[in-house]
């Protein structure tokens, strides 16, 4: 068991009541990537940060994540995630939204044990709370854009900018802050963060429509089943013909498509217009402004190499 496991469980102990505290331990178990607190623990091994500490911060970004998917997968009927059903789906909506709520709570106590100057603990509270706002301004982005036409690449790089990269963002400059890194590194794990969470993201959207199911531990689909304007759809629209874009309209508005045809269809429209490489190409991009932001930070390449493996890792993702 890694040291944030742990911490989750030991904080979980004996919790009560039951029907509370289950779902935060079902979520918080499950074998996620685990890679925004590994961001926390990078940036602060960088400048030599407590590790002890740092794991305080590390475990606030992890329940705020938790906290995220517990709701949004609630908003997008999901069933299931990380290859288990979703927790409302193993308990019931009522239940999942508490669990949420207080889970955000918890995430924020996370921060109150930092045992480290004040100021510090005040200003990487302000970036935490940011960057929860920040998601909630996403999701908003995100449910609106399920209805909306004419949607833009420029306006969809916001949208994920702001519901997947800034938490990323976040990770990174909260452990950079916390072990004292000068502020001209501190910038730079912000953009890091950023260009590495929109190109996560995109490698996101890729998989549910190309991952092998059984790897990624999604319903493949998913974002096409519920109309979802990814990079992939809107790109895909951009390029497609005018035949091409009346059937992409169509499967998106009709409701009474039979949710595999519609797949297929829409899949094949994406096959047609190569979205697969334009995507990988647009993700490689990302990565390349991932490798600049790391040139900028004030630090010996050695201490810089996990994060260089972060974003060869990422163009290489499976699930």
């Amino acid at each position: 068991m890694n040291p944030i496991e742990h911490h989750f469980q030991t904080i979980l102990n004996k919790k009560q009541p039951d029907n509370l505290y289950r779902p935060i331990e079902y979520i918080l178990m499950q074998s996620g990537k685990r890679l925004r607190p590994q961001l926390v623990f990078l940036a602060s091994k960088i400048f030599n940060g407590d590790e002890t500490q740092t794991l305080h911060i590390a475990a606030a970004f992890e329940m705020l994540h938790n906290f995220t998917l517990i709701h949004d997968d609630i908003m997008d009927d999901a069933e299931v995630r990380r290859g288990q059903p979703t927790v409302f789906k193993k308990w019931n909506t009522n239940i999942a939204i508490l669990s949420g709520d207080a889970l955000a709570v918890m995430a924020m106590q996370q921060l109150q044990r930092l045992n480290c100057n004040p100021e510090t603990i005040l200003e990487i509270s302000k970036i935490f709370t940011q960057t929860a706002l920040e998601i909630c301004e996403g999701q908003q982005y995100d449910l609106d854009f399920e209805t909306a036409d004419n949607i833009s690449i420029d306006e969809y790089l916001k949208m994920i900018r702001l519901k997947t990269a800034v938490m990323f963002a976040g990770c990174l400059k909260s452990g950079g802050i916390f072990a004292n890194a000068d502020n001209e590194s501190i910038s730079a794990l912000y953009d890091f963060g950023i260009h590495l969470g929109i190109a996560f993201q995109l490698a996101d959207d890729l998989l549910d429509v190309y991952a092998d199911s059984s790897i990624f531990g999604k319903t493949i689909g998913g974002d096409i089943k519920d109309n979802k304007k990814t990079f992939l759809f809107i790109k895909a629209y951009e390029l497609s013909n005018d035949e091409q874009r009346k059937q992409l309209r169509a499967l998106y508005s009709n409701p009474t498509f039979d949710e595999n045809e519609k797949f297929a269809k829409v899949k094949s429209i994406f096959d047609c217009v190569n979205i697969k490489k334009a995507t990988e190409t647009a993700i490689k991009e990302y990565s390349e402004l991932c490798y600049e932001d790391i040139r900028k930070i004030n630090a010996d390449d050695s201490k810089k190499k996990e994060l260089l493996n972060l974003v060869e890792k990422l163009q290489n993702r499976d699930k």
